[in-house]
């Protein structure tokens, strides 16, 4: 489909045609609500469609700056000049779009400019030509940028909208739509940082929303491994940020936290965790599983032990049974219980990490836990369980 045929299916965008009287039905405003999302959605396909191909045409143009510089090149300016033709069409319903409309039709100012330099010589044609060709590629660059920012806002936007959707999920949740939307916003911060982009994530509080899926057992674990790769690889777009949201420390936040950073530790790779671990994230444990909702799970199995041994108490797999449902009432009670333990035996099983990564993190983890502790008895403790509830 080409530029000027985008342009006149713009006409058909209009959402006139649907009726909203107020002698409506709820049903019929249901539809009508349905066919207006369908349509804006549409609508924004179309947009996208076209600001992708400018997208292109702007990179290589920044290669290329000169319109006679080869063929394909000047494909790129005349892919531009044409869309800024239908600028006021397909641009001008937008507000956030009106910068790019602009940066268009200076282009072409400066493309005229060039074209009229042509067959003359001289210095100052010469100068003309040199100037023109950098602000071309200046230009080019301008309207790059912009489209990404379009781009990101409206990718960013639709992200949030399906995660508020999935939570709790309803009956219109399609989780395979929120997996794909959430594998384009990996791949979207893995092209590296930007800040108009993290701008947008922190207003838009996509981190809140999900650490919410990440842990809620109402969503199936295909949706919480999705949700704990994204939020890894935004630790990694910046971890200066995104590693101090995981380990924020209000109080009603807390457990929700904790289970993140475990979910992290099992699938996160090797820079975010090294990120996590240079936060103080072991400290943090320590301090967790010091309070009153923390507590050391390996006395409670010694304790058991010492029974069986000694033929007192519940032996084989009814006592084993009964060990595990007790471990699980006190952990909903102390839920910080032996947290830097569960958070090392999640790196040791867990699928981000090389066995030699997992060993040099479980060592980096008995060392800071010796180095925080308060006591060697605390530390004595601590690293009995981490020794205790993974390989050596």
């Amino acid at each position: 489909m080409g530029f000027e045929q985008l342009g006149r299916s713009q006409q058909d965008w209009s959402l006139s045609s649907f009726q909203t009287g107020a002698d409506k039905s709820p049903l019929s405003f249901s539809i009508s609500a349905a066919m207006e999302e369908v349509a804006a959605k549409e609508e924004n396909q179309q947009v996208l469609r076209v600001l992708e191909a400018l997208k292109e045409a702007s990179h290589e143009l920044q290669a290329h700056p000169n319109p006679n510089s080869a063929d394909s090149n000047s494909s790129a300016v005349k892919a531009l000049l044409e869309l800024e033709t239908e600028a006021e069409t397909i641009l001008s319903s937008d507000p956030y779009l009106s910068t790019l409309a602009h940066h268009l039709t200076n282009l072409k100012t400066i493309v005229d400019s060039l074209q009229r330099s042509r067959g003359h010589y001289g210095l100052r044609s010469f100068l003309t030509r040199r100037v023109s060709t950098h602000e071309i590629s200046r230009v080019a660059g301008s309207i790059e940028s912009e489209i990404q920012a379009w781009i990101d806002r409206e990718s960013i936007e639709n992200l949030v909208r399906a995660l508020r959707r999935s939570s709790p999920p309803s009956s219109s949740f399609n989780e395979e739509d929120l997996i794909q939307i959430l594998d384009q916003f990996v791949n979207r911060l893995a092209q590296g940082f930007n800040r108009e982009l993290q701008d947008l994530i922190l207003k838009s509080k996509v981190f809140t929303e999900l650490e919410s899926v990440l842990c809620s057992s109402n969503f199936s674990k295909n949706v919480r491994e999705k949700a704990a790769f994204t939020i890894a690889e935004l630790i990694r777009f910046n971890k200066d940020v995104f590693v101090g949201q995981v380990l924020m420390e209000d109080v009603s936040l807390r457990i929700m936290a904790m289970d993140c950073v475990l979910e992290i530790g099992y699938f996160g790779r090797k820079d975010a965790i090294d990120a996590m671990i240079k936060a103080d994230l072991v400290k943090k444990l320590v301090e967790l599983q010091r309070s009153e909702l923390g507590g050391d799970l390996i006395d409670m199995g010694k304790f058991e032990d010492e029974s069986e041994n000694s033929g007192v108490g519940p032996v084989g797999m009814e006592g084993k049974g009964k060990r595990e449902s007790k471990e699980r009432r006190f952990l909903d009670s102390h839920p910080f219980a032996s947290c830097v333990a569960r958070f090392a035996v999640q790196l040791e099983v867990g699928e981000g990490l090389r066995q030699r990564e997992k060993r040099a993190f479980k060592q980096e983890i008995l060392k800071r836990v010796r180095e925080v502790s308060v006591s060697d008895a605390e530390a004595a403790t601590i690293v009995a369980e981490v020794l205790w509830g993974s390989s050596p």
